[in-house]
């Protein structure tokens, strides 16, 4: 069997535990594991988070999705009716982004109001449109003398590739997700920026995977840090406290392995489309934050990434996290904030695919 670039596929018999792969019979004992250890085992960052783990366990964030069932696709939103801090890093080659700059650490505006995760590639900007009205109306944002002007960053992920690409979020679902906010718990899954998600692209959507999104939070005292993140990438998904593929790339026996056949040939093709992937992530904590301390716990965010997502920050990913502040508890170790974020941000990850169910061309975890 060979990949649409030409690439061949291992013989599924071959694959073994020495490689991380999986054959039929690891397979589904791994997913049974997983599982399993969701609820029981210790010392695994998946299952240290309670599955009531969630971004609004930070007093005063509320959250909510649009999910729009016909493709599927859909946005995501996190709001601070008070402001946060906010700072971003983004580590992917093809981003999509709105009012990225003015979060710099050195540019004027300290605080936004709320963050937007959306599908429907760059078209999918425009719901920050929709949370920009749902906001003014409730008279939240930056106060000038001509008005109130919310400030809304926002990310895209490119999810076109599955279902109807006409379909796509916009100022409307924005909005629509701004009155679906509340404290509760998130769903998630397929949901929200999620809902179109998928994994293990390299060797095209014929071995892809069905993702989503998935939160987690940490709660130390008084300390909460939390993340949210929709997982929409190139590489395989790996349980970090065992370090096997728990979504990725596959055949009908197995796991193929993305990382370890980037070791073993030359690829011909691009592995995957430039710009049709990417992971996009907020996490935040009540711990009072300065905007560069803020850029600094998005960057530490990322090792999150990197321990879960195999390949990732790849040149056609737009990977990128946010990271705010609702400053409600003063702490002095920065150190800890961030190395939590990566935690929660590791997580959120394996939950995005655990939590997800199958569509018809993309298996889920799940199944």
């Amino acid at each position: 069997m060979k990949t649409k670039d030409g690439n061949p596929i291992p013989d599924p018999d071959n694959l073994n535990n020495r490689d991380g792969s999986l054959n039929r019979r690891q397979f589904g004992m791994a997913f049974t594991a997983a599982a399993l250890s969701a609820g029981t085992a210790a010392g695994s960052t998946v299952v240290t988070v309670s599955e009531s783990g969630c971004i609004t366990d930070i007093p005063g964030v509320l959250a909510g999705h649009f999910t729009d069932t016909r493709r599927p696709t859909g946005c995501t939103v996190v709001i601070a009716p008070e402001g946060a801090v906010c700072g971003v890093d983004v580590r992917g080659s093809a981003p999509g982004t709105r009012e990225i700059a003015l979060l710099d650490p050195v540019n004027t505006i300290q605080e936004v109001h709320a963050l937007v995760l959306s599908g429907g590639s760059a078209f999918g900007l425009d719901t920050a449109s929709g949370v920009m009205q749902y906001l003014e109306e409730k008279n939240i944002g930056f106060l000038t003398e001509n008005g109130i002007v919310p400030i809304v960053p926002a990310a895209i992920l490119y999810d076109l590739g599955v279902g109807d690409p006409s379909i796509r979020p916009g100022r409307e679902e924005g909005y629509k997700a701004c009155r679906a906010a509340s404290t509760e718990p998130l769903a998630e899954g397929n949901a929200g920026a999620g809902a179109g998600a998928t994994v293990g692209k390299m060797f095209g959507s014929k071995f892809a995977m069905k993702s989503g999104i998935g939160t987690a939070s940490f709660k130390i005292e008084d300390l909460v840090v939390a993340a949210v993140v929709a997982v929409n990438a190139v590489g395989d998904v790996i349980d970090p406290s065992s370090g096997k593929i728990i979504a990725g790339a596959r055949n009908e026996e197995c796991f193929i392995n993305a990382a370890e056949q980037l070791k073993k040939r030359k690829l011909t093709g691009t592995m995957a489309k430039a710009g049709e992937n990417t992971t996009l992530g907020i996490v935040a904590t009540n711990v009072k934050l300065s905007k560069t301390e803020a850029t600094k716990v998005a960057q530490m965010a990322h090792d999150g990434l990197a321990r879960t997502i195999n390949p990732v920050h790849l040149p056609m990913d737009g990977d990128t996290i946010f990271a705010f502040s609702t400053g409600q508890v003063e702490y002095p170790n920065l150190g800890q904030v961030g190395a939590l974020a990566a935690e929660a941000m590791a997580a959120a990850v394996n939950r995005a695919v655990l939590c997800a169910e199958g569509i018809e061309g993309y298996p889920a975890a799940s199944d």
